[in-house]
């Protein structure tokens, strides 16, 4: 059989660019490349000479991997990006054959499109069980909605073709969809039809019997009875076979019983739908079987790309298909099956069942492992044949905290384990990122962890190997999560017990301990001046939280906290000091606090200094000329005299101390041949206490093996004790214990030397430290 030749020129060539444009598969001079189109972020003007194709998939390579090269270093997750295989090339085939058949004859093309529409649309109702049902392919997931429900307009509206919107003012037509809906649904469907908003009824879920997600039948028809009497025409149903949140499946069964009884459309959508191809189906998704149109989207499902979704319709009226657009006279337009036809008959039918097969197994997977998790609630339709898995993290579910008090969590405060079980998730996708786990909000249960692999398996290539990996990673997490819901009472209590040196931050947003702002304990300055220093202290004690030898996170908030200069505490374990903890924050704190104090302090002080050591010197002079007399002072007269009746002069030097202010005489100096201090000003605790080897700050002592155990982000513990004192200095700080010395003799000033033994000059030399340490370890 011979191959047309441009036929095979397309799929090499598809061949050549995949392979440019795949990540990592640039030539050798890719860096030279990169370098050349360095700038074409930057819109310019058409080249006049044209490039040839290989420079432009360069140029494309470039355009998609530019921010890639560009964070090359930072740290920052990369985005997961989809695994296009052999059935993922046949897809972008597809689209490359699309635009070589539009060249055809008209009847080649047309008898070509019609095989390709006619098959695919063959397959699909096969596979998915939906029998004599005629199909329309389109690029957004919505679009098939609108045309069924033009459709439906058609149908009821029989002078809708001739007189147009103006029949509708007569019978006003209304949609009926879920509460569960896709946001914004029925107001597109709306826009594109040119209904007013009040056509557009949401019915709300159920309250009190079956799942909260699922329509309540009962209300339905009460408001569809209401409609009637109000002169409306129930024109059309959305269902669910699968909400987009949680993945419950609505009473299809009994709404078509209600749509048939009162002539309404009923049009579902769901991922559920995707189950009809298994071999056993449930008889909450069967039901949708019966409907009159339903919304597949097998790329998703499959791991196409670029593939269109299919909506699937049963109608006997072609001409009212044609009317409402679901239908077309164009070839070219039926070409939009041909991607999907190719990748349909590369995977084949048992391909096909073995993907979604895949994906339920995966949910079941998930499923059986979170049972052994403690404080993971699921929240599931059916157990046994559920293929979206929701769970979140509850302390009611606990079996017991250790560590807080028992009042840590208050059973109200809904948004605090809302930011929790956010955090969980951000975390779950990070760690795991082909487990495709996302974060939902309901209405009823608050921020949960949704895991749907028949909408993320086959893309991101999740296998059981992921699920355990994600099972994993929430027995690492879950531990740490409940130890800080507890732990968070004692940290807002010892918060307050430091005030006014702290002030506790209330901030249920923040995924951790807490948050806290150190006071400045100024007095007298203005507001602008006080919050400048407000800024500096804290982000000065930020920095020295996060130097610390720690596992705790130390953060300013996120990007768009509201409240400033606040130290925020992550998550920690339930062998956290929380004592020991808030009282390094606040004595770090004061000291950086003292310190700028006195840095701002030493200008003045060097000044008025250096002008009473002038004073000093210049009276002591005047004393001398006095004791000496005037003749002494003359240069020959001077040394005469001084040969024949010498006189025997001291050493009055001056000392001036930065950390007292004070000036002192260095008579003490010269007579014990060593430089003497006052004491500082400043005085920083030192705590000393022995910890167990390897063990980090702010560990209680008998939760040593807590600490080491494997929920815990520590490392391994040494078996050997040892004596360990962990020390921060403080670098701004200048050194307090000696002072400066001034000495003014009858030549002029010069500095006292030290004498004494070399072990004497060895350890006055070592006595200028370069600031004040504090040791922050305790017992």
């Amino acid at each position: 059989m011979m191959v047309d030749t441009a036929l095979a020129q397309v799929g090499k060539s598809l061949s050549e660019a995949m392979r440019i444009l795949g990540d990592g598969q640039m030539e050798p001079d890719a860096g030279t490349e990169s370098r050349r189109f360095s700038r074409t972020s930057i819109p310019g003007p058409l080249q006049g000479d044209g490039q040839d194709v290989t420079t432009i998939l360069h140029l494309v390579h470039h355009l998609i991997h530019e921010e890639e090269d560009e964070e090359d270093g930072k740290d920052k997750p990369s985005q997961p990006i989809q695994n296009v295989g052999e059935q993922g090339h046949m897809a972008l085939l597809g689209h490359s054959l699309a635009a070589y058949i539009s060249v055809l004859d008209r009847e080649r093309l047309r008898k070509l499109t019609t095989r390709i529409l006619s098959d695919t649309t063959l397959w699909l109702s096969r596979i998915f069980r939906y029998e004599n049902g005629s199909a329309y392919f389109h690029e957004d997931d919505r679009d098939g909605l609108v045309k069924v429900c033009r459709l439906a307009i058609n149908a009821r509206y029989e002078e809708y073709t001739t007189e147009g919107y103006a029949v509708l003012s007569s019978r006003q037509p209304v949609i009926y969809q879920s509460a569960s809906c896709r946001p914004g649904l029925g107001q597109h469907l709306c826009n594109q039809l040119g209904l007013p908003l009040s056509s557009l009824c949401t019915v709300p879920c159920n309250t009190v019997f079956g799942s909260q997600h699922q329509m309540d039948v009962a209300l339905l028809d009460k408001l569809i009875k209401e409609d009637i009497e109000a002169g409306k025409l129930p024109l059309l149903l959305i269902a669910n076979a699968g909400t987009p949140e949680a993945g419950h499946t609505d009473k299809l069964s009994r709404l078509k019983e209600l749509c048939d009884q009162h002539s309404i459309w009923l049009h579902i959508e769901g991922v559920n739908l995707a189950t009809l191809a298994l071999a056993q189906v449930t008889s909450a998704v069967m039901g949708s079987t019966r409907s009159d149109s339903m919304t597949l989207t097998p790329g998703r499902w499959l791991g196409l790309p670029a593939v269109t979704a299919v909506t699937l319709y049963r109608h006997e009226d072609p001409a009212l298909s044609l009317a409402a657009g679901l239908t077309s006279s164009q070839p070219v337009e039926k070409l939009r099956a041909l991607p999907l036809w190719l990748s349909l008959q590369y995977l084949g039918h048992n391909g096909i069942v073995l993907k979604i097969t895949h994906a339920a197994t995966l949910s079941q997977h998930l499923l059986l492992k979170l049972k052994s998790v403690a404080c993971i609630r699921t929240l599931v339709e059916d157990e046994q044949n559920s293929p979206v898995v929701l769970f979140k993290f509850s302390p009611d579910s606990c079996s017991g905290g250790s560590g807080g008090s028992v009042d840590g969590f208050c059973a109200g405060d809904k948004e605090v384990l809302d930011t929790f079980n956010r955090w969980l998730g951000e975390q779950l996708a990070q760690l795991v990122p082909s487990s495709g786990v996302d974060v939902v909000e309901l209405e009823d249960e608050g921020t949960c962890v949704r895991f749907s692999p028949l909408l993320t398996a086959a893309v991101l290539g999740t296998q059981q190997e992921d699920v355990d990996e994600l099972v994993q990673k929430l027995l690492e997490l879950v531990p740490m999560m409940s130890s800080t819901m507890n732990l968070r009472q004692d940290f807002r209590e010892e918060s307050h017990r430091h005030t006014p040196s702290l002030t506790y931050i209330e901030d249920l947003s923040w995924p951790g301990l807490g948050a806290v702002r150190y006071e400045s304990q100024a007095e007298e300055i203005d507001e602008s001046r006080r919050k400048q220093e407000l800024k500096k202290i804290n982000d000065a004690l930020l920095t020295k939280l996060q130097e610390l030898d720690t596992d705790i996170f130390f953060s300013s908030g996120s990007e768009f906290e509201t409240e400033e200069n606040c130290i925020f505490v992550g998550m920690v374990t339930d062998d956290v000091d929380v004592s020991e903890l808030v009282d390094t924050i606040s004595t770090l704190g004061r000291d950086i606090e003292e310190s700028g104090r006195l840095l701002e302090n030493m200008t003045e002080r060097v000044r008025k200094g250096i002008l009473e050591a002038e004073m000093q010197l210049q009276k002591a002079n005047e004393e001398k000329l006095m004791e000496e007399g005037m003749l002494r002072q003359l240069p020959l007269v001077g040394s005469v005299l001084n040969w024949f009746s010498p006189i025997e002069s001291s050493i009055k030097g001056r000392t001036f101390n930065l950390a007292a202010g004070a000036l002192d005489s260095t008579d003490l100096t010269y007579s014990t041949k060593v430089q003497a201090g006052r004491t500082s000003l400043q005085d920083t605790p030192t705590f000393s206490s022995k910890r167990l080897s390897g063990q980090r700050l702010f560990r209680r002592p008998g939760a040593a093996s807590d600490s080491m155990s494997e929920t815990s982000s520590l490392g391994p513990a040494d078996e050997i004790f040892r004596e360990e004192s962990v020390t921060v200095s403080s670098n701004v700080q200048p050194s307090m214990s000696h002072p400066e010395t001034l000495d003014r003799t009858e030549t002029g000033v010069r500095p006292p030397s030290i004498q004494g033994t070399p072990e004497q000059v060895e350890a006055e030399e070592e006595r200028q430290p370069e600031g004040q340490e504090v040791d922050l370890s305790r017992r």
